[in-house]
């Protein structure tokens, strides 16, 4: 190795086959995930060479996003419509219907559909909240409601995209990797944006979902998997001691500082990704391993085993989130409620809502009893909301909505006990605080104490941002 200074490109490439060849961590596997991982310093650099995007005043410094795939029915969860159960069977007015999408029923013929689910109002605030989430109903003084947040995309995918990314085909960088670019992480030794998935398959969009689109790879989402080792090849192979894999690690590095240096932002992802990984192999054991956590905290969140299930990623969303990681995404599928036999408004609804309700409630009331829910910002919703109009196919079910959905928020500086926006008496069009994808990006953002109008990244020839040409800031929200 001694001659390999004098060789110029040759060692150059004998670096970057040094790399693609792997030692003690699984190599180009893990390598090619964790490169994508958000980097502590890489962000914090880049904030720091771009201060304009960053306001004076931040009120939450992370983000848990529990995104429930397939869209639940808001008229089953959170809005009752008194009109809309009274004319329950009735046709949709045709000056409504006109001119609306759907993705599979005729707005003109189809009939409106009252719900068979009772309803309460709850806490101070009277929020109502049907009798299928009987935890949330108990937190709701200390939520904020959006009902009429409205979409443009009419199927899964594109509007999955959309809400995630800002834009319907995917390719963009997602909400999470925009935040990782703009405020870098605070974890050493974890990513900065991570990504559980529950339910009976991953959501529609997959991976893009979580990417990092034209930003540099260092931003795209980790997914750690439900089961086993929370990433693969991290642990050392047999026979490979600590002494040998630092070893290695130390002669990447010389290696990459060999001849004449040029910025190579894959070798710069693949070096520090060896470092991440490094770190990782002590800090993802420990991070798993909820024997740690007290038999009451398991009880609070419904965790009665290790299990993988939407309770034990919420509540290692909280581990996640003490430990400084900036972005937790939650994925639980199964909500796209058309009337099919495993999908419908009867039980399958209930089997969801019992998999969530409790163990979203309990990380809210974890979060505010450690004193993180003042700075760390929960989100509850899907990717568009459900029609008034009813879907029969074997079972009665409900279409695809843009028109208006609901989601609750949570700490972050958020208003406790709120509601913003309201629609029409069958729940159809908003009638006040219409709320588009947009402005809630841009909201939250405005939250984390970034500017979504000086958020951007320059991409073959122009400067891009999370909220495009778009976004206003919903101060209403605002505590």
């Amino acid at each position: 190795m001694s001659e390999l200074p004098s060789i110029g490109a040759a060692a150059r490439l004998l670096r970057r086959e040094f790399l693609r060849a792997g030692a003690g961590l699984g190599a180009l596997a893990l390598g090619d995930l964790l490169a994508r991982e958000a980097h502590a310093q890489d962000a914090r650099t880049s904030a720091a060479r771009s201060p304009a995007w960053l306001l004076p005043q931040a009120r939450a410094k992370r983000v848990i996003w529990l995104f429930m795939a397939g869209a639940p029915s808001q008229f089953e969860l959170f809005e009752p419509k008194e009109t809309l159960q009274r004319l329950d069977g009735q046709t949709l007015p045709p000056s409504l219907a006109a001119g609306k999408r759907f993705a599979f029923i005729d707005g003109g013929a189809a009939k409106l559909l009252g719900t068979r689910r009772k309803f309460d109002r709850h806490g101070e605030c009277g929020a109502p909240v049907s009798e299928l989430l009987p935890h949330t109903a108990k937190i709701v003084d200390k939520l904020t409601f959006l009902r009429a947040v409205q979409s443009k995309e009419i199927n899964h995918g594109p509007a999955k995209s959309l809400i995630n990314t800002g834009f319907g085909p995917s390719g963009r960088p997602a909400f999470g990797a925009w935040t990782l670019y703009g405020l870098g992480s605070e974890a050493q030794d974890l990513p900065g944006f991570v990504v559980l998935r529950s339910g009976n398959r991953g959501p529609r969009g997959g991976a893009p979902l979580w990417g990092n689109g034209f930003l540099p790879t260092q931003y795209s989402g980790t997914p750690l998997r439900p089961a086993g080792a929370p990433v693969l090849d991290l642990e050392t192979p047999p026979g490979v001691t600590p002494e040998a894999q630092r070893g290695f690690f130390d002669t990447v590095a010389a290696l990459d500082r060999l001849g004449e240096h040029r910025a190579d932002p894959e070798l710069e992802g693949r070096v520090a990704s060896y470092e991440l990984a490094h770190r990782m192999q002590s800090s993802a054991p420990d991070l798993v391993d909820l024997t740690r956590e007290s038999a009451e905290t398991r009880a609070l969140y419904g965790l009665n085993d290790d299990a993988p299930s939407f309770a034990r990623n919420c509540l290692l969303a909280r581990r996640l989130v003490e430990r400084g990681v900036r972005f937790v995404q939650l994925y639980h599928t199964d909500w796209d409620h058309h009337g099919d036999p495993g999908n419908h408004l009867g039980e399958p609804l209930e089997q969801r809502c019992r998999e969530v309700d409790q163990a979203s409630a309990a990380l809210v009331l974890d979060l505010e009893r450690r004193g993180l829910l003042e700075d760390t910002l929960v989100l509850f919703g899907g990717e568009f909301g459900r029609t008034p109009l009813g879907e029969v196919r074997e079972f009665i079910g409900r279409d695809h909505h843009i028109e208006a959905s609901t989601m609750w928020l949570a700490g972050g500086g958020t208003k406790r006990g709120f509601s913003f926006g309201e629609t029409d008496e069958i729940g159809f069009n908003p009638v006040s605080g219409a709320l588009d994808v947009h402005d809630l990006h841009a909201t939250l953002l405005h939250l984390m104490g970034v500017d979504h109008e000086r958020l951007t990244f320059r991409f073959q020839g122009r400067d891009y941002r999370l909220t495009d040409v778009h976004g206003r800031i919903v101060s209403d929200v605002i505590a």
